[in-house]
């Protein structure tokens, strides 16, 4: 199944979120204006899709409206929540943890709060982790800070050993933090607790650098690293320019998904060449990036700036076997140092010195804090959150679209990682702005820039 199907076929998908029962406690929460459950925000990108999809079916797809509600499930006083952060770190993560507490504590009264030490490992008794009690005051400042106080690691867990701590600390509520393996692993905790009839709401925060989650909008951090990636691919345009025929290359984070190169390349209009996991490229041939590079400099052209994404190209590198991490992710190959090297390579056989400068900012921008309108991303993504599980939803994660949080099922968010698309219009902006499809020569090289 795949994102097209959802869009295509609704009425193959189930668009509710899971209930542990029906809300009959009086919210504490007076400062609020309630969502009624019956309100729902329709996904599209395509309105006459939708109106002849209702047509023929009476399905498109919605999601429910994330919000307080009027009457809740969990009752305050008995309440007991914990918050696990898990994979690599983000920008936000501690934003996130804090807007999660606050909300907790000032809008429902819970006062007791678990910080889960080193993601999905801290519930497993023989690692030994103690968990971190959590209050306002405990993180009053933490936003200012990258990483998460919690810790992090990679890898799932036994589903059942975290259900039985969950029982055992007769927690009610879990905030999973985290990006597709995070949200599978709390799919599989919700429904391991229903099995056994434990009314414990297990809700996702969606955690992907990347952006590549579906259906749940932009994902806080991306809009920082975008941010953060200026100011590197700004020295890597500084570098170039200083030498003749110097060559800037900065590779940044991206797996399967380029949104933060094709970003980034956008906000930088400095940068003369973006290749991304989406869009295969080759080396050689008439259409190749060291014909494009030459066709650059053949022009009067003294330098260049090369952005890729970390899982682009990974066809071109050869002799290499495919590992994995501990979530199962495919570890990239080093696109980066195989272009660098390849570039000089190339420079050299046809007897024209380039200096190749290369930059691979990734773990920097991923430790900082959020900034922006992406901390106030990460507030009201934690927020809505607590909303959700008090109402005792579950198996869902909180996202966004045109403005309005919503509560996705995690099996809908999951159902495929989101790619940028080729033929949309911010691809096409991409090589409009880099004219990469002239120096590849698909496109009359014509003016300059």
């Amino acid at each position: 199944m795949t994102i097209k199907d959802v869009f295509e076929n609704p009425q193959n998908f189930n668009f509710d979120v899971d209930r542990l029962g029906e809300c009959v406690v009086d919210t504490p929460f007076k400062q609020a204006v309630y969502v009624d459950d019956t309100k729902r925000t329709i996904i599209t990108h395509d309105f006459m899709k939708v109106r002849e999809t209702f047509k023929n079916d009476g399905v498109v797809p919605s999601f429910e409206k994330a919000g307080p509600r009027r009457k809740i499930f969990h009752d305050p006083a008995w309440s007991r929540a914990a918050i696990v952060t898990c994979g690599g770190l983000c920008p936000g993560l501690n934003y996130v943890i804090k807007g999660i507490v606050q909300s907790l504590w000032f809008d429902y009264g819970i006062r007791h709060i678990f910080g889960v030490r080193y993601g999905l490992e801290g519930f497993i008794p023989s690692y030994g982790h103690e968990p971190l009690i959590l209050d306002p005051e405990i993180v009053d400042d933490i936003h200012q800070e990258g990483g998460t106080i919690l810790g992090s690691s990679r890898g799932g867990q036994d589903t059942q050993q975290i259900v039985n701590t969950l029982a055992r600390l007769n927690i009610n509520m879990l905030f999973c933090i985290g990006g597709d393996g995070t949200l599978r692993a709390a799919r599989d905790i919700a429904e391991e607790a229903k099995r056994r009839k434990l009314s414990i709401s297990v809700i996702g925060v969606p955690k992907t650098i990347d952006n590549d989650l579906a259906f749940i909008g932009r994902s806080f951090g991306f809009e920082t690293a975008v941010y953060a990636a200026s100011s590197v691919i700004t020295a890597a345009h500084a570098e170039a320019k200083g030498a003749h025929h110097g060559i800037g290359l900065v590779k940044l984070m991206g797996r399967d998904s380029g949104f933060i190169a094709a970003y980034a390349s956008l906000a930088n209009s400095v940068v003369n060449m973006c290749l991304i996991p989406e869009d295969e490229f080759s080396l050689e041939g008439e259409h190749g990036v060291l014909r494009a590079l030459e066709r650059r400099f053949s022009i009067g052209k003294t330098h260049a700036v090369v952005v890729v994404a970390e899982g682009a190209g990974q066809h071109l590198i050869k002799g290499a076997s495919e590992k994995r991490d501990a979530s199962g992710n495919v570890l990239k190959k080093d696109i980066g140092e195989f272009l660098k090297n390849e570039i000089e390579g190339h420079f050299r056989k046809i007897g024209d010195d380039v200096t190749v400068k290369y930059f691979d900012p990734s773990y920097s921008i991923r430790s900082i804090p959020a900034q922006g309108t992406d901390a106030i991303l990460c507030y009201l993504l934690a927020k809505n959150a607590v909303h959700a599980a008090m109402a005792g939803r579950t198996n869902c994660v909180i996202g966004k679209c045109a403005d309005v949080y919503m509560h996705v099922p995690i099996a809908l968010a999951t159902i495929e990682r989101q790619k940028v698309d080729v033929n949309g219009s911010l691809w096409q902006s991409v090589v409009d702005v880099t004219r990469q499809g002239e120096y590849m020569g698909y496109e009359p090289l014509v003016g300059s820039k």
